[in-house]
């Protein structure tokens, strides 16, 4: 019992905290529903990097890659580490274009930018309802995650369901993108903090009191091949788990609309550079928990794991000290809420903006901002509906929302290649991605969501078939004559 009070006087020592900065963030004051959205494109650049960063690395990392790394080795690295060097890149070639472009356009949301890009207010409304398609799934696991943390320290599952929404609607509705950027930023720090104690925590105490040094457990892993390419690790595996990560910053709309923000050139390189430092270091250090806690199994002081690796996570905290797993389940929970609420938020100025602004006559702002805010508690409510249930086909669809987002790729980097390329070409943007989308629910439904990740036809895997289907219906469509 003393161990769940500690987890919940740490838990609500981070709401606590975390709802004084949101609340401290209205000081800006939100007038428009650029205000609100897009933060009025002036983000500076620790606070844009930090809501970049808690964005994009969500509750997966400190449960999912951790027993990643702890089943399939080293391997795990380097496909979160490819994801990085991905993003990196076209972060590069784009960010600053993208950043002019949406400056100059005044674009809130990115199917506006793509409606805008293409000359058409139907591709922007058909982008909008593979956005809710995909990433509603992905919420609801956050929750669903939140709340499995929540019973495993002995209470109810729906406690932490009901605190993860509350969070979740509570940061996102009293500020917009200034409660999130600023509530990312504290989060992100939480996070990363957190995982660096409890990886020093795992390598000198938790190693030594089991009898294991570094170089023992090394030499363990060495001895399992767990530190080279393990035989999971096939061609085809590789390219399933990779290539929808691989174009995450361009198909998933809560990262491209955070592009927009940065008040100047400066604040954008910024940005860049402290993500790409973060990411770095996170993906260290969780890949090496997961590896160290695979050398304890080895050395038979660890429970076997290896079909069961989402718990490896959890068990490690059931070790730990309290205070220190209270930190380290509270840093979950952060990850979790900080990718949800950007979600929720980028999903509710969609709707704002192209679902309903771009669609009737004249706007008032007031209206705007209340449609904005109607729509947030609705998806908040719906999630929380889903997640409720518990329903295993949410979760596992979850996996598949970079997949069914993947047409996305081609259709968006053509418009940043060569915007004047594309103008006129909706009509292809649009088969490219219902045709994309579909494939990616068609294989979730024939053959569920976890085996059509990794199914294959004719030797490669759904995405590589999403991704090749779309490039070619989208370049047909350039070279087309009009």
């Amino acid at each position: 019992m003393n161990g769940v009070f500690t987890y919940f006087l740490v838990l609500g020592l981070y709401f606590v905290i975390g709802t004084g900065i949101a609340l401290y963030s209205r000081r800006v004051g939100v007038k428009t529903t650029s205000d609100y959205f897009v933060a009025g494109y002036r983000l500076g650049g620790f606070l844009a990097s930090m809501t970049y960063a808690a964005t994009t690395y969500s509750a997966f990392m400190m449960v999912g890659l951790v027993g990643f790394a702890y089943a399939t080795g080293v391997g795990a690295f380097g496909f979160e580490l490819l994801y990085l060097i991905a993003t990196m890149g076209l972060l590069a070639l784009f960010s600053l274009k993208v950043w002019s472009m949406a400056r100059k356009s005044k674009w809130i949301s990115p199917a506006e930018m793509l409606g805008d890009l293409y000359g058409s207010r139907l591709l922007s409304i058909v982008v909008a309802i593979v956005y809710l398609i995909a990433l509603l799934p992905y919420i609801t696991a956050q929750l669903v995650g939140i709340g499995n943390l929540v019973q495993g320290i002995g209470l109810d599952y729906w406690i932490g369901v009901l605190l993860g929404a509350g969070i979740i609607f509570l940061w996102t509705y009293l500020a917009g993108i200034w409660s999130v950027a600023s509530t990312d930023a504290y989060q992100g720090l939480w996070m990363i903090t957190s995982a660096i104690i409890f990886v020093l925590w795992l390598a000198l105490f938790l190693l030594p009191s089991k009898g294991l040094g570094f170089n023992e457990a090394t030499r363990l892993l060495a001895s399992q091949g767990l530190l080279g390419i393990t035989s999971f690790w096939k061609p085809e595996i590789f390219i399933a788990f990779t290539l929808p990560w691989l174009f995450f910053a361009v198909t998933n709309p809560q990262v491209v609309q955070r592009l927009y923000m940065p008040r100047d050139e400066r604040a954008l390189k910024s940005m860049i550079k402290y993500f790409v430092v973060f990411g770095l270091a996170y993906t260290v250090i969780v890949t090496l928990i997961g590896l160290l806690a695979r050398s304890l199994t080895i050395a038979g002081v660890f429970p076997d794991l290896v079909k069961t690796r989402d718990l490896v996570t959890p068990t490690l905290i059931g070790m730990a000290h309290p205070v220190l797993g209270a930190i380290v389940f509270t840093s979950i929970v952060a990850a979790a809420v900080s990718t949800a609420d950007s979600i929720i938020l980028t999903l509710s100025s969609t709707t704002t903006r192209d679902l309903y602004a771009r669609n009737v006559g004249e706007v008032k702002p007031r209206t705007e901002l209340l449609i904005g805010y109607t729509t947030i508690a609705v998806l908040t409510l719906i999630v929380t509906i889903l997640a409720w249930f518990k329903p295993g086909y949410v979760v596992e669809l979850s996996v598949l929302s970079s997949v069914i987002l993947l047409p996305l790729a081609p259709i968006t980097l053509a418009a940043w290649i060569k915007p004047d390329m594309v103008k006129g070409k909706a009509w292809a943007a649009i088969i490219a991605l219902i045709l994309g989308a579909g494939i990616g629910l068609y294989a979730s439904i024939v053959y569920g969501a976890k085996k059509a990740f990794i199914t294959t036809w004719l030797g490669l895997p759904v995405s590589a078939w999403i991704l090749i289907t779309s490039t070619i219906i989208v370049l047909a469509g350039i070279i087309a004559k009009k």
